[in-house]
């Protein structure tokens, strides 16, 4: 079987795991480049031992650990204090790789290359750590009501304040400016057939605050071949998966202290 019918299944989502690792799509699309480089040059570094997935993804572990997070960006070089935050401490690696990957602890335990009560003791971490996290604004992009019900919970039950719910681009870009939010959480197909991208783009031309998309199709958006979101979050999705999505955004993302729930 060759590297690509093995691991070509399961790069987007190694993509989305590596993009929410970094906080950026250019970071992490720059590690997704290094691990499938050295793959290439040196096939037998992947243990054949393990299923595709589970390997691949501890395979880009070993290229994550090697390099430190020393991987610059194009036209530049990162900050010392950008390598520090671009390298996610463990207890986040364990989470995400949990509740964003969907991996059973066993499994995220191989990939860490640690024990399984290790990685339990991190999740607990990091659990801890994100509920500790600086409250702030969050709007709601989302048409479907009961989604967007169990969203606002889910935000509140952080200790967040949802702004609103809109669900059109219009309504959106409208409570945007408004209410200005340190997070949004978007849905990619808005009620009346607009684009949640779209909306989160012009938003984005007037504020700076990081977002989280919501998609049945997240494999649709990881191709690395065009800009794309940072964080996405699968539909159907579980209250674990958002509390990672929005810990990291915020993580992340300190300017979100200056739009602070009051």
């Amino acid at each position: 079987m060759s590297l690509v019918e093995q691991f070509g299944p399961h790069l987007p989502f190694l993509r989305r795991y590596a993009r929410a690792l970094t906080g950026s799509q250019e970071s992490g699309d720059s590690y997704i480049r290094a691990s499938l480089t050295a793959l290439a040059e040196d096939p037998s570094q992947v243990s054949d031992e393990l299923p595709a997935r589970q390997a691949l993804y501890r395979f880009f572990h070993v290229i994550w650990g090697s390099t430190g997070a020393r991987l610059e960006r194009p036209g530049g070089s990162m900050t010392p204090e950008t390598r520090l935050q671009a390298l996610a401490p463990i207890e986040r690696q364990a989470f995400l790789l949990t509740a964003l990957e969907g991996f059973q602890v066993s499994e995220a335990a191989t990939i860490l290359g640690k024990t399984v009560q290790q990685v339990e003791e991190l999740i607990a971490k990091a659990h801890t750590d994100i509920e500790e996290t600086l409250s702030t604004k969050v709007l709601i992009i989302e048409d479907e009501p009961v989604i967007a019900a169990d969203l606002e919970s889910l935000v509140e039950e952080l200790g967040h304040e949802v702004t609103g719910n809109a669900t059109t681009h219009t309504e959106a870009v409208a409570m945007a400016r408004a209410n200005p939010p340190g997070l949004i959480l978007c849905d990619i197909q808005l009620a009346d057939n607009s684009s949640g991208i779209e909306a989160a783009h012009e938003i984005l031309e007037e504020l700076d605050v990081p977002i989280i998309f919501i998609t049945a199709f997240p494999e649709r958006l990881l191709t690395g071949e065009r800009p794309e979101p940072t964080y996405l979050i699968p539909k159907p999705f579980q209250e674990n998966t958002v509390k990672a999505a929005i810990g990291q955004a915020l993580f992340f993302h300190p300017s979100s202290e200056s739009v602070a729930a009051e």
